[in-house]
């Protein structure tokens, strides 16, 4: 990958730059061929077209998350409610980090990974494009099955959990 500066940005003032950008918290679920589900918390997700619907998630390579979509190409995209900050938590360490006092609970899809039971939106997405960012895969998937609920959603500023307040 060819760079545009011979000065690039430094990592840690560039992503405290985007702290500053108030998102939402998915939890993208993956399995392993063997049929063991993985999580990681993400906010690199956004909706990319609604005929057909399509939504893209940017996963860091190291992750195991990444290597479960590469394979078995489906990703599920949980939008996590407010009071399912524990499961954001529980999901943003390491896998081999995690500790066994967070209950997630899990829905089964028809198609792909289940997702998180009684998040704000689910959906099941079977990749259609992969595309090589720097550390990252920007992975393009086909919205194929989709759950909504009612919920306060969980924000993500500054690197701190919040809760929408609307006037």
């Amino acid at each position: 990958m060819t760079l545009a500066s011979d000065n690039p940005i430094p990592q840690r003032e560039y992503r405290d730059a985007w702290g500053r950008f108030a998102t939402g918290v998915t939890i993208i679920t993956s399995m392993q061929s063997d049929g063991e589900i993985h999580g990681m918390t993400a906010n690199g997700v956004t909706s990319v077209s609604l005929d057909p619907p399509m939504a893209l998630v940017c996963v860091d390579k190291s992750r195991n998350t990444h290597g479960h979509i590469s394979e078995d190409g489906w990703f599920g995209i949980s939008i996590i409610r407010h009071d399912q900050a524990d499961i954001a938590m529980y999901y943003v360490r390491d896998a081999a980090d995690r500790t066994g006092d967070v209950e997630v609970q899990l829905e089964n899809r028809q198609s792909g990974p289940p997702v998180i039971a009684g998040a704000l939106a689910a959906m099941s997405c079977k990749v259609i494009a992969a595309h090589d960012a720097g550390d990252h895969t920007i992975f393009v998937g086909e919205a194929v099955e989709l759950t909504q609920n009612d919920g306060d959603p969980l924000l993500y500023y500054t690197g701190k959990f919040g809760k929408l307040e609307l006037d």
